[in-house]
């Protein structure tokens, strides 16, 4: 007999991609050659890095994304099967590659990327089945890497979020920097959507590009009045800025030995999703994604942490 799939929590729709990452590198020279003392290769891209999160915080948790057919999306599904995310919306594009990314981390932890799209490029607002993810039992839906995605800048997904708000479903939207923020045809697509979301997360540099305003709260409150009854603006090492319905709060993060912040943003919307998933309040779904976003910084790459040790988000 078949083997019945599981019903999932949250789904999460995003870019998936093949992580290198590289320590340290401070300059890449034009012809000469360099060396870094350690590198890793593992699933990235924003909806996997979430979804695996998720996972290791013990939600049953599947992505909907694309990848190509080679031996890039075979690390991939190898990587989803070990840390229990299901990949049942994964849709494979012949003749397409996998998205990649070379991440260079620098002596300051910080990194760069060098990204090639590949089938992420393909994904739009139609791949979500609304009738698939309400027969999966789905209580929440992840959009992870709003602006790397241009199959969502049509203007298309609003639609899709209503539909699935009025079927019960919270819906959060991760924005994630790309020069698209900077055209305003293409930021109209995320301004169509933010009155079907629940929780909008960014950080305080793209929530300075979206509104203008640099102070965190003031931005906050400028996306709030597009219809999203709660904003979360990241602040790094010093934690987020809630605005929401029902509280608005500066949220600290634990200090932690930072080896890598590649991912951090991702792993904080595992830890909040998850928390709000257990019936948290959001003040402390907030504390729950700072806490996460701090573990991931402790290894190198963005799923590290959530392989090497158990981890809890008990508060």
């Amino acid at each position: 007999m078949p083997q019945t799939q599981q019903d999932l929590q949250t789904i999460v729709f995003g870019n998936v991609t093949l992580d290198i990452i590289c320590y340290p590198v401070d300059d890449v020279p034009r012809h000469d050659s360099i060396s870094f003392d350690n590198a890793i290769i593992s699933p990235g891209g924003c909806a996997s890095n979430t979804a695996i999160g998720l996972a290791a915080l013990g939600i049953p948790t599947g992505i909907i994304a694309h990848t190509g057919s080679g031996d890039a999306a075979t690390l991939l599904r190898n990587y989803w099967k070990r840390t229990g995310v299901d990949t049942r919306f994964i849709g494979t594009i012949p003749d397409t590659s996998t998205g990649i990314s070379v991440g260079l981390v620098d002596h300051k932890l910080s990194p760069r990327f060098i990204h090639t799209s590949g089938a992420n490029a393909t994904l739009t607002a139609a791949e979500i089945n609304i009738n698939a993810l309400i027969s999966a039992k789905a209580r929440h839906l992840h959009i992870a890497g709003f602006f790397v995605l241009p199959g969502l800048l049509d203007n298309q997904l609003g639609e899709k979020l209503a539909t699935l708000q009025s079927q019960g479903l919270t819906i959060s939207l991760d924005v994630v920097f790309n020069q698209r923020m900077n055209n305003p045809k293409l930021r109209a697509a995320l301004w169509n959507a933010l009155p079907h979301l629940n929780h909008f997360l960014c950080n305080d540099y793209e929530a300075f590009l979206l509104t203008g305003e640099k102070d965190p709260a003031r931005a906050a409150r400028s996306l709030r009045k597009r219809g999203v009854p709660n904003v979360i603006v990241k602040l790094g090492e010093k934690g987020c800025w809630l605005e929401g319905d029902s509280v608005t709060a500066a949220i600290p993060t634990p200090v932690v030995n930072v080896v890598d912040t590649t991912g951090a943003g991702d792993a904080f919307a595992a830890g909040f999703i998850a928390a709000l998933s257990r019936g948290s309040d959001i003040e402390s779904a907030c504390r729950a994604g700072n806490k996460a976003g701090a573990h991931i910084c402790t290894r190198l790459g963005a799923i590290q942490a959530w392989l090497d040790e158990t981890y809890t988000d008990h508060q």
